[in-house]
């Protein structure tokens, strides 16, 4: 691997305006094939072969109106008013009227014909139907629909517009994004001295995700990209890009400081760092990729999409990055005494406490007394980590949108006057052998289905274009997103082989409601295998790249609690509602559904990145001294620093996301955020140093019959040739 990587950054190096141009050309072609075939985005949560979904499917040949979106228009009358009064009635049918010119509304049901008056008659609902899924309803048709409803504020009505075809739209790069990048780039100006040693992490970065981001564009057409994978794309894609060309380029100035010529410093720096940056790459690559075997669309496309731009992110950081090194040269050495330059100058642990880095200093009071610290940092871990045993999974609805916007506005107003529940019906699909026996079977089911507790309404069956079949709404009462309403749907599926018995019909539960239940449902059932998979997975990479047994448990324990303590917080903030208003969360309930799956794929990875370098570094020491103690000081100073700052990056640009308005992405940005300040310095660089310490040269112990049998990795370079041996080659040689 090492020496692959060494051969690929003299390479790039010496054609470094080839790489460059080709690079810019792959970036302009994926730009241009965006703009000529990229289609709409998709945010459909769908879950093949599940009950709701095979209905829903169904529906949409026989009954288009059913299992399309709707919007729903909420009038108001003011305090003590009837909104049924002939001068707001007429402002109401104005409006209705114009909803129906809007693009692709198929129907507009008046509040008299669908029922919809509010006890006190002081609101009014109408629903604009249309015949095709949320991410198939054009901005422009909602934006006309908005328009012809707000026609009747003139009357003295208060409007909002809401319904299923409305949701999470992802999250468009803004000033608080913008933010997270410039606090970026002022982190890598304090670690590296230097304006343009901390552009380039930048450049290399931005290039790979404008690649990323314009390939998952370019095959919207062929597959279902939604706007939540664009972002954790971008999010992802931007904070591992600027990483690894940081952990690159610093290995890369440490060398110029020490005299190395800069293409073998390029090369060489790409062979041990790189080596180390495809090895984590690989682990984020490869957990992501594993979200696909759950079976869920668009969670496949998500985990794809992000294990995609990590690839590119690796790419760009052994070739790229490379080649820009050539074209500054040596003007990325640092200045002779500076304090980069003294830093690059090999120190032993044994030198005078004043010339300590603070990671020097941090490890050496960790490891003062290392039980305490294993018992004080376990502690405070497994505290936070509490709240998980409470932990609730659903997905976002409009109750989740933010307070001023129209969705959130309809959707408590709706809450308020009709009822939890009607803001998310359950649909009953019926169908029976002998088309002449479907009605009658339709409304006996029915008036089973009101006798059952939490139901608050059941409306009449509705005949689709199928013989034999008919759709009846069911309003729970209680909201889309509690635990009664899904339990509500799973006490009609139970019923289902008696209804049959009864009445002569199958009956199957659907709708947006029970979908999103049966969302859930799945991924929560393949939480513990997916953990399953991502610790074995963890166990036996560490063990073949750090030759040793107790560190791969050692770093898997430190991951598992920082999931743990990451998601615990997540719980308390998302679902418990601790400091929501402080930090501005709109809406408490469930956690995101597939957040816990997305934070162990990704946190993962971005744990793998600090052990490696962390850790390699020690091993490198107790390879060359064979002290334990010294190994672990000398490695977390040359690495810390680094580290330190990967962290701070990796927070800035995930919490860039954090203030935005989106009940999907705000809790994922959350959980990355808090999870990487967890696990870098928690875990990465107060809990491993003490472990490490505790046990001792034990740390580093392999059996001999295992030594054999793992392949050689080779992260640290240690088969790469003797820097003067490389330097005075024309050619870098290959060495065995």
């Amino acid at each position: 691997m090492a020496t692959l990587l060494y051969r690929l950054g003299h390479g790039a190096y010496r054609r470094r305006k080839l790489v460059l141009a080709l690079w810019l050309a792959v970036l302009a072609a994926l730009i241009a094939c965006t703009a000529v075939f990229g289609g709409k985005l998709d945010d459909r949560f769908t879950v093949p072969g599940a009950e709701s979904q095979t209905a829903l499917d169904t529906l949409a040949r026989t009954f288009p109106p059913a299992a399309g979106s709707s919007a729903q228009l909420v009038f108001s009358a003011p305090a003590g008013q009837d909104v049924t009064a002939g001068p707001y009635a007429a402002a109401i049918a104005r409006s209705l009227a114009a909803a129906e010119h809007a693009p692709q509304v198929a129907a507009v049901i008046t509040p008299q014909q669908a029922g919809t008056v509010s006890a006190d008659r002081s609101t009014a609902v109408a629903q604009v139907q249309y015949p095709v899924q949320r991410s198939q309803v054009q901005p422009a048709s909602l934006t006309a629909v908005e328009a012809a409803a707000h026609t009747a504020d003139s009357s003295g009505l208060k409007v909002s517009v809401g319904g299923s075809a409305y949701g999470s739209r992802g999250v468009a790069v803004g000033a608080t994004e913008v933010i997270g990048v410039v606090v970026a780039l002022l982190v890598l100006v304090v670690t590296f001295g230097s304006l343009l040693a901390a552009g380039m992490p930048l450049v290399s970065a931005l290039i790979g995700v404008g690649i990323a981001l314009a390939g998952l564009l370019a095959l919207t057409p062929l597959v279902q990209v939604s706007s939540t994978a664009i972002t954790l794309a971008l999010m992802l894609g931007l904070a591992v890009g600027i990483d690894y060309a940081l952990f690159i380029l610093s290995r890369h100035r440490g060398q110029l400081a020490q005299g190395l010529d800069p293409q073998e410093s390029a090369a060489r720096a790409n062979g041990t760092a790189g080596s180390a940056v495809v090895f984590a790459g690989s682990t984020v690559i490869i957990a992501l990729a594993a979200l696909s075997v759950i079976g869920i669309p668009f969670l496949t496309v998500m985990g794809l999409g992000a294990a995609g731009a990590v690839l590119i992110a690796v790419l760009v950081a052994v070739t790229l990055l490379p080649a820009l090194a050539g074209f500054a040269g040596t003007r990325l050495a640092p200045r002779p005494g500076s304090r980069a330059a003294r830093r690059a100058v090999p120190q032993s642990v044994t030198e005078a406490p004043a010339r300590d880095t603070l990671g020097a200093r941090w490890a050496r009071l960790a490891t003062a007394r290392p039980l305490l610290t294993v018992l004080a940092v376990t502690a405070v871990l497994i505290i936070a980590a509490l709240p998980v045993a409470g932990l609730r999974l659903g997905l976002p609805d409009n109750g989740s949108a933010a307070r001023n916007s129209t969705e959130r506005q309809a959707y408590d107003t709706i809450s308020a006057r009709f009822g939890a529940g009607f803001n998310g019906p359950l649909l009953v699909l019926t169908d029976t052998a002998n088309p002449a026996d479907g009605r009658q079977a339709a409304l006996q089911v029915a008036q089973s289905l009101k006798e059952l507790p939490g139901v608050a309404a059941v409306a009449p069956p509705q005949a689709t274009r199928a013989p034999g079949q008919a759709v009846i709404q069911l309003v729970p009462t209680t909201g889309p997103e509690d635990q009664q309403t899904a339990d509500l749907a799973r006490t009609i599926r139970d019923r289902a082989p008696a209804l049959l018995a009864d009445t002569g019909a199958k009956v199957a539960v659907t709708g947006t409601t029970a979908v999103n239940i049966d969302v859930s449902d799945r991924l929560a059932a393949s939480l513990l295998p997916f953990v399953a998979i991502v610790v074995g997975l963890s166990l036996l990479l560490l063990t073949v790249v750090f030759r040793s047994l107790v560190v791969p448990v050692k770093a898997t324990a430190g991951f598992l609690l920082s999931v743990a303590a990451s998601l615990g917080l997540v719980v308390a903030l998302f679902q418990w509602g601790w400091l929501a208003d402080a930090l501005g969360v709109a809406h408490t309930g469930p956690v995101v559904s597939f957040l816990p799956i997305i934070l162990i794929g990704v946190l993962f990875g971005l744990a793998m990145d600090y052990e490696v370098f962390l850790v390699s570094g020690m091993r490198e020491q107790w390879i060359h001294t064979g002290r334990a103690q010294e190994s672990i000081i000398t490695g977390t100073r040359q690495n810390a620093r680094v580290v330190t700052a990967a962290a701070l990056i990796m927070f800035t640009v995930f919490a860039g996301f954090f203030p935005a308005d989106d009940a999907i992405i705000k809790p994922i940005a959350f959980s990355l955020a808090v999870g990487i300040l967890i696990d870098a310095f928690a875990v990465r660089l107060t809990l491993v140093p003490a472990v490490l310490a505790l046990v001792g040269p034990r740390a580093w112990w392999l059996p001999a019959r295992l030594e054999r049998l793992l392949p050689d990795l080779d992260v640290e370079g240690a088969h790469l040739p003797p820097v003067g041996v490389a330097a005075g080659a024309k050619e870098p040689a290959l060495v065995d």
